[in-house]
């Protein structure tokens, strides 16, 4: 079993408020040994072991990035691109952003929509040792009603008979997760509004049930108001956009229900707000005030107790598989205190997952998933856009950035 101890000036342990100066990490193979003040772990461990030291660096846990389409470009128009594309290549793009991912500090996803099984394949292939990548969770195709939300990507369902087909089929293939498409979205212009519902209460709560009877959490992608009532009715597990978008579109502003978001922060149910570079397009387009509504939306439900966490929506046009850490400055833009939007992306995203006893926190016990960064991100977020090193279960993974900069 190979041993190493990764000090650094500053460890930040995951959770919100949790830090030490001159702090070591013994990673014992894929597994944190012990964690705690540089000098003591060193005595603890065994005599010899390696130490890489990084006076002037913080040491936090891997970021989780728990909403992605690797199926996607990011590109213009992503939808037509996969379409378009060469169904034998996709493994091989799929593969390339996954890596892009982890370069960037990125060592667990949450892919949330692909087709074909392409990222579930990936995930084993990862988990086997024959790529390298980050820890992989799939929904396989999202459950949809024909025509709407992402139909493309093979989860059309009509009905409870159909809900439950598909969601059978994906169990089937080895999802982790189950993705239900409780509103329209922007990727599909011809199918329903953002705003509009795509399936009742009743058939949400059917979804749900036939997910969690085979051992599997929902996350719903949801924009209006009543989507997110009937997915926080019917029992789903994790939010997705939760934008609260009005019956108008983007130009009409968020709907402002605070009774609903303090129903949210009640359930305990979690929420990701998919900010990414894509907010870059969206200023550039509509121009900074006009953002605000939008920014206040994530602002007010963390200040009434709704547990965000972090997510990019990689993949969609402007969110890139390189650029984790934008989304991360725009919730600081927001108003989000900063070690509240590390947490967010590191032992909170852990929880949502199911993933909290395994990763997402500087612990003894835990799987070595690291990230270093020159500089401290709780005063400046914008560091985490090119980590110095990146550990993935013990392995230790020197991005192509650092290298060229002489770093790790």
């Amino acid at each position: 079993m190979t041993s190493r101890i990764y000090a650094a000036g500053l460890l930040l342990y995951g959770p919100a408020g949790r830090a030490l100066a001159d702090g070591a990490v013994l990673v014992n193979g894929t597994t944190i040994a012990d964690v705690g003040p540089h000098a003591e772990v060193v005595a603890r461990a065994a005599p010899g072991t390696p130490v890489a030291d990084f006076p002037g660096a913080a040491l936090l846990p891997g970021l989780i990035d728990t909403h992605v389409h690797l199926s996607f470009d990011a590109g213009p128009d992503p939808v037509a691109a996969l379409l378009a594309g060469d169904d034998r290549t996709l493994p091989f793009s799929v593969a390339g952003r996954a890596r892009l991912l982890l370069d960037h500090g990125v060592t667990t996803v949450r892919d949330l929509g692909d087709r074909d099984g392409v990222v579930a394949a990936l995930r084993d292939a990862i988990g086997q040792g024959l790529l390298i990548g980050p820890r992989v969770l799939s929904a396989g195709s999202p459950v949809t009603i024909p025509g709407g939300h992402c139909w493309f990507l093979g989860g059309e369902a009509k009905g409870t008979d159909g809900i439950r087909a598909v969601i059978r089929r994906n169990v089937a293939a080895g999802a982790d997760w189950i993705k239900v498409m409780a509103t329209g979205g922007t990727l599909t212009p011809d199918g329903p509004a953002p705003a509009e519902p795509q399936f009742t209460t009743a058939e949400l709560t059917f979804a749900v049930q036939e997910a969690h009877s085979a051992g599997k959490r929902v996350a719903a992608h949801v924009h209006g108001a009543a989507g997110v009532e009937a997915a926080l009715d019917a029992g789903v597990d994790t939010l997705e956009h939760c934008s609260f978008i009005a019956a108008g579109g983007t130009g009409a502003g968020p709907e402002e229900r605070p009774d609903l978001v303090d129903r949210i922060a009640a359930t305990g149910t979690y929420v990701c707000p998919t900010y990414s570079g894509s907010l870059d397009l969206a200023a550039r387009s509509i121009g900074p005030e006009r953002m605000r509504p939008w920014l206040d939306v994530a602002l007010h439900q963390h200040e009434r107790g709704v547990r965000l966490m972090a997510g990019t929506d990689a993949g969609i046009r402007g969110a890139g598989f390189d650029d984790y850490a934008t989304g991360l400055e725009w919730f600081g833009r927001a108003g989000l205190p900063a070690d509240v939007v590390l947490e967010m992306a590191t032992s909170r995203a852990a929880e949502a997952l199911g993933l909290g006893d395994r990763t997402g926190r500087l612990a003894a016990g835990l799987d070595a998933d690291l990230v270093l960064v020159d500089g401290d991100p709780r005063a400046d977020l914008s560091v985490l856009r090119s980590p110095a090193l990146v550990v993935t279960r013990g392995r230790p993974h020197l991005p192509p950035a650092a290298a060229e900069r002489g770093l790790g």
